[in-house]
């Protein structure tokens, strides 16, 4: 045997020693095969929690068939539209005692709304009296909204009395004396072919024989309005009551979401909010161009409700949710993502969705030609939230509300 076949053999029978060493293998070959155990049971799991939420994407229908919109960059938020906190400075009232002043009027000093609860009231003072109830109770849920009624525009007509919108119920004419309501146009019924599904704003001219108002779509219920919203279709109209003949016309069709409506001085046109296009639209009802439409003012900083006249010549416009330049509109981002919207409301309902929205309230006085000359903002909607109207009485702005259980009032003088 020589030298190298020795050492070999000495290598190859060397003793070994017995050490804990030796248990590593066995311990580290467990540890892996733990680990395998733990994956595989938190994927299994995984695709337990995921399947449900997978059979919703693929199978359900989506409520909601949205276009793909065009909406332009928003606006920067600057010279006229530079955020303010002067909404703030407004006072609450009858809080807790009404809920959703949409709409605000006034004959004489007394001021007149409608509730969400189906009431016209009145304001005397420091007190709430019930002119007259446009639907049945019970009231306060979604499901009873269409029998309890929803007003929401509401003005004061030549002769001392109060016209009324009603969502579902049609269009009234109250008289705030006697309570008595005369029903104009009943809510529902077919008219060119489409169902009033949403009769929203209105307004009448001087010598109280004409109505215009807004039916927001013919698809879709107030009670559903972010469907409505996000679903961006075209069904929405202008319409025109003559108070003699009774007749009632389509004066403009294929409006996204027309919601308040405000008669310019000469009544030949009417000023029309097309919320979901953050516009508003201008058109003629009577005159050379009646069943003309252009545009007041586009690409507005915020999405509009209703229109109402200024002291100054102007128009006090509205915005319950902003497009936020610098920042991020959801709304806008979703406008160009039909897919995203049907996906977002195959998981979520209304109610969940409406927690997401920003709050931010914006009042924007605007001139001929959409010219803002002033606006009032409360940024996060903490003294005066989910705002719907501007009403102008004796040098102070009354807020309506389609949500808050309170009116607002804001001081012109202070700010």
């Amino acid at each position: 045997m020589n030298e190298t076949e020795g050492l070999r053999l000495r290598r190859l029978n060397r003793p070994q020693v017995i050490t804990d060493d030796l248990h590593e293998p066995r311990y580290k070959g467990t540890s892996t095969y733990s680990g395998k155990v733990f994956r595989v049971t938190l994927l299994s799991l995984g695709c337990f929690l995921l399947l449900p939420l997978l059979v919703v994407v693929l199978i359900l229908e989506s409520p909601i068939q949205p276009d793909v919109l065009s909406l332009s960059e928003p606006p920067v938020m600057s010279g006229c539209y530079e955020p303010n906190l002067k909404l703030r400075e407004a006072e609450r009232l009858f809080e807790d005692q009404i809920i959703g002043p949409e709409s605000v009027a006034n004959i004489g000093d007394v001021l007149y709304s409608g509730t969400a609860d189906g009431k016209i009231v009145k304001f005397v003072g420091r007190r709430i009296h019930v002119v007259t109830r446009l639907g049945k109770p019970p009231c306060g849920s979604r499901e009873e909204e269409p029998t309890c009624g929803r007003p929401l525009g509401i003005r004061a007509g030549p002769n001392g009395t109060l016209f009324v919108a009603d969502a579902y119920l049609g269009v009234f004419e109250v008289d705030p004396t006697t309570g008595e309501a005369t029903r104009l146009v009943s809510g529902g019924q077919l008219v060119g072919g489409r169902r009033l599904s949403f009769i929203n704003d209105l307004a009448v001219t001087r010598d109280g024989r004409k109505l215009y108002f807004t039916d927001s779509s013919s698809r879709w219920q107030r009670r559903d309005y972010l469907q409505l919203i996000m679903e961006a279709t075209a069904d929405g109209r202008v319409l025109e009551y003559d108070m003699e003949s009774r007749e009632l016309t389509v004066v403009m069709e294929n409006l996204r979401f027309p919601n308040g409506i405000q008669l310019l001085p000469d009544e030949e046109s009417v000023l029309v909010a097309e919320t979901t296009m953050a516009r508003i639209r201008r058109v003629h009802v009577s005159g050379l161009n009646k069943g003309g439409m252009d545009t007041f003012v586009d690409n507005l900083p915020g999405f509009p409700d209703n229109v109402r006249p200024s002291s100054s010549g102007g128009y006090w416009v509205v915005m319950s949710s902003v497009r936020p330049n610098p920042g991020f509109s959801l709304l806008d981002f979703l406008s160009q993502r039909p897919w995203l919207k049907k996906l977002i409301f195959k998981l979520f309902s209304q109610d969940v969705l409406l927690k997401f929205v920003p709050r931010y309230s914006l009042v924007a006085e605007l001139h001929d030609g959409g010219v803002c000359t002033r606006s009032f903002h409360d940024p996060h909607g903490l003294v005066a939230p989910h705002i719907s109207e501007a009403h102008e009485h004796d040098g102070s702005l009354y807020l309506g509300s389609f949500r808050s259980p309170f009116l607002c009032k804001l001081d012109l003088r202070r700010v």
